[in-house]
């Protein structure tokens, strides 16, 4: 399998899985979408122009998995994470999330950092099982509105809808 650091002629072959990864993303929270591939293509560009450094496996015209990182010397943060559902458990995800551990190294950092959903338990576990253990931050924020929340995380003594 290939991993290569993808630029601007990606974009295109790139982009339906960005709109996978925003259909599985909103699916968590029980939103069905149809993310556009042009506005999935136009977020890869965003990320490029940014200097976002994104990887990719597969070949040119058939990507099957990608991971975004932001670096924010000396922290690099896992932005997003996807791997075609056909080509998932064949280590395609460990190959990508190397590529953000060599990042965070070269910056002198021993780990990437992860924003994940708190009832994403396949990104959970894919990150425990790679030694990530220490929940590091919590986001919080108030509810948007006519947002309707289904569920009720307990931390520390403290309730907060989700």
């Amino acid at each position: 399998m290939v991993i290569r650091k993808a630029d601007y002629k990606d974009a295109k072959a790139i982009a339906p899985l960005v709109a996978g990864f925003r259909r599985e993303l909103g699916a968590l929270k029980g939103i069905e979408s149809a993310e556009s591939l042009e506005n999935a293509e136009s977020e890869i560009r965003g990320y490029l122009d940014d200097g976002y450094p994104v990887f990719c496996a597969g070949s040119e015209s058939d990507p099957i998995g990608y991971i975004v990182c932001r670096v924010q010397e000396p922290c690099v943060w896992v932005e997003s994470i996807f791997v075609r559902e056909d080509k998932r458990r064949l280590g395609v995800a460990s190959a990508l999330y190397e590529k953000a551990e060599e990042l965070a190294r070269k910056y002198g950092d021993e780990t990437p950092y992860n924003y994940v959903h708190p009832n994403n338990n396949a990104m959970i576990a894919f990150l425990h099982s790679k030694g990530y253990n220490v929940l590091n931050l919590i986001e919080i924020r108030k509810p948007y509105k006519g947002e309707r929340l289904r569920e009720t995380i307990e931390i520390r003594g403290n309730s907060f809808d989700y």
